[in-house]
């Protein structure tokens, strides 16, 4: 198998529902450059945490269209500048410290764990509302509706607004696919169109808590006032479609391949079921074992990096594939075997460094509180489907459908 070969078929839709085989390949050559003009592709836990630390690694959006990728599908192309997670320092530091004052610690420390009561009744009226279906789908049933719901009532969209955004979230997040045997002028056109609509419709949304502010966290992006100042109105609606897409998302497949995995292993559902707290462990084993984000293809050098023996040139494209991390036997004894008791989970689930996701406290309580009472409520659930429909991305993995039958739903 070439190099060229294995990374087209981490990338080939075939291949969706199973990579690990394909990770554990890529492994043997943790420094592996695809082909000339192509990425690096790193794939060893000590390589891929030290390269999240290293600022010679830029995830500005103007180095990596200067490295040959392709941006055109990206928010630029709707005149909104780029997210913070696009940009190096210091800019990406103002605006994450700006987006972090209304989100957590040290300004708001109470913000998510605030959020507790609403989550789980947001959770329970989802699982009332299937209580005599006897088979869902979780995704459309649940795991799309429960993290769609918190961000947008996080950033105060109106609740009869929070239907549209299915419609911009699906194109927006089918044009982060890297597939690079696909060259999908109508997908692309989609992404721009639903980034341009969504942008719009925040702006209004700025325009509104600029002049009227509530508690919400728009409003407080549009109208801070710490040591960096307020966002301008463009940074706020980048911000803002960064934690709806991103934030989102995320969640989406955590939840689902969370619940995918643990009807996969019926001891470990059993025992959450019987023990809460293991909820805790749960998640973080799922964010090292199946982790939403399997790769990060949108970094650049810009110096040489020398890596296990191998000169990485300047300008050269990265994409450091996480879930291979994350299952490197170098790093985690046992690494394929799914173990909510394992002692050490120090997983690349949420990155690290710089860029380490920013909303990483809310994804956790929201998976957290929706597979303890998912185990809790459901009598008897089990795949109809296995392996399920996967979505066509390969950086944000997971399910498109997740149909689970069940006996009943307890009170």
């Amino acid at each position: 198998m070439t190099h060229a070969s294995l990374l087209r078929q981490i990338t080939d839709y075939a291949n969706r529902a199973d990579p690990y085989p394909l990770y554990e390949k890529l492994l043997r050559t943790p420094v592996l450059h695809d082909e000339e003009g192509g990425p690096y592709l790193i794939s060893s836990y000590w390589d891929i945490l030290s390269l999240l630390h290293d600022p010679r690694i830029s995830s500005d959006a103007a180095n990596l269209a200067a490295a040959g990728a392709d941006e055109t599908g990206g928010a630029e192309a709707t005149g909104l500048p780029p997210s913070f997670i696009r940009l190096d320092p210091p800019e990406h530091d103002r605006l994450r410290r700006i987006a972090n004052r209304p989100f957590g610690p040290p300004h708001s420390p109470r913000r998510i764990d605030s959020m507790r009561g609403e989550l789980a009744e947001i959770v329970t009226d989802l699982i009332d509302d299937f209580r005599d279906a006897g088979q869902i789908d979780l995704v459309d049933r649940f795991a799309y509706p429960f993290p769609v719901t918190v961000i947008c009532r996080l950033l105060g969209v109106p609740r009869a607004d929070e239907p549209r955004f299915r419609a911009w979230v699906d194109p927006i997040v089918a044009g982060l696919d890297p597939d690079t045997g696909r060259n999908d002028e109508e997908s692309r056109h989609a992404a721009q169109e639903a980034r341009l609509q969504l942008g719009m419709y925040l702006a209004g949304l700025v325009e509104q808590r600029s002049k009227n502010p509530g508690q919400d966290m728009l409003s407080q992006l549009a109208t801070g006032h710490g040591t960096d100042g307020p966002m301008t109105t463009m940074e706020a609606i980048s911000t803002s479609v960064l934690l709806l897409i991103a934030g989102h998302e995320t969640t989406v497949n955590l939840i689902t391949n969370g619940m995918l995995t643990l009807l996969r292993h019926p001891e470990h559902l059993g025992r959450l079921r019987e023990e809460p707290g293991l909820a805790v462990n749960i998640v973080e084993e799922l964010l090292r074992y199946e982790p939403p984000v399997q790769l990060v293809p949108q970094r650049t050098c810009i110096a040489d990096i020398e890596l296990r023996g191998i000169t990485i040139p300047k300008g050269s494209r990265i994409w450091l594939v996480l879930a291979a991390g994350n299952r490197d036997p170098e790093r985690f004894r046992d690494a394929d075997r799914f173990d909510p008791y394992r002692e050490d989970i120090q997983h690349l689930g949420f990155g690290s460094g710089i860029h380490s996701c920013f909303g990483a406290p809310l994804a956790r309580l929201e998976a957290q509180i929706a597979l303890t009472e998912l185990a809790r409520r459901l009598d008897g659930p089990r795949l109809v489907e296995d392996p399920p429909p996967y979505r066509q991305n390969a950086v944000l993995r997971g399910p498109r459908h997740l149909a689970v039958a069940f006996d009943g739903v307890r009170p």
